[in-house]
């Protein structure tokens, strides 16, 4: 499986992925939401780009 790139998510947020070592779309897409939405930068926005960004790749971003 290929990995891909990060969307443009805002700087706090792409901080916030950094912090964790997230790398890929499909590394944040493996966290879920909750877990993301639980990291200081990532909010609604973020979460919404990582989500439709993530369908176009046929990737699902968990709970």
């Amino acid at each position: 499986m290929n990995e891909h790139e990060l969307p443009r998510i805002g700087a706090p947020a792409t901080r916030a992925l950094a912090a964790r070592g997230i790398q890929s779309l499909e590394q944040a897409a493996a966290l879920g939401e909750k877990v993301l939405l639980g990291m200081h930068g990532v909010g609604p926005k973020a979460i919404s780009i990582l989500r439709e960004t993530a369908k176009e790749i046929d990737v699902e971003l968990g709970d």
